[in-house]
């Protein structure tokens, strides 16, 4: 009987936290704001978002053939450039990154991870500035970037 009111209250408690991001999001001009401890996130984590365009998902995803593997790679550098605060967003440029650190975080080995990377050199997505340092382009393409208005100062790569 114990157990039952265990699982009972493990639910309320989840359906309370899932009531409590539906009324935050109500509003389309708010941003839903998770509190720490939501089961969004790990333990001890605050939660963020990130703005990712929707040539992304309109056209990267369909018109090119990517992985898995490439996509976490290519989201987590364009997170880098574009999202989190970086002193080369003018410039696309990701901040130096470690690359065993990098497959760490995105639980990759070092060759899934460096295969990854070159296949996304060659479509474009990317452009290595030095070992661990990369251009990324917000919108994906020269043309796109045009009509978004991205110049990057204009340095062209």
């Amino acid at each position: 009987m114990d157990e039952l009111h265990n699982i009972l209250n493990e639910y309320r408690k989840k359906a309370k936290t899932h009531q409590k991001v539906e009324s935050k999001t109500a509003s389309s001009e708010e941003v839903p704001v998770l509190e720490k401890g939501d089961d969004f996130s790990e333990e001890g984590e605050e939660s963020h978002f990130s703005s990712i365009p929707d040539i992304f998902f309109d056209k990267i995803i369909i018109d090119y053939k990517l992985n898995r593997v490439e996509i976490l790679v290519l989201m987590y550098i364009y997170r880098k450039v574009w999202c989190l605060p970086n002193l080369y967003k003018i410039h696309g440029i990701s901040p130096v990154l470690s690359h065993a650190q990098m497959s760490k975080e995105l639980s990759l080995t070092i060759e899934e991870l460096y295969g990854a990377l070159r296949k996304l050199e060659e479509m474009d997505f990317i452009k290595t500035i030095r070992s661990g340092q990369y251009f990324s382009r917000k919108f994906f393409s020269k043309e796109l970037d045009e009509k978004f208005q991205m110049n990057y100062d204009d340095m062209d790569f």
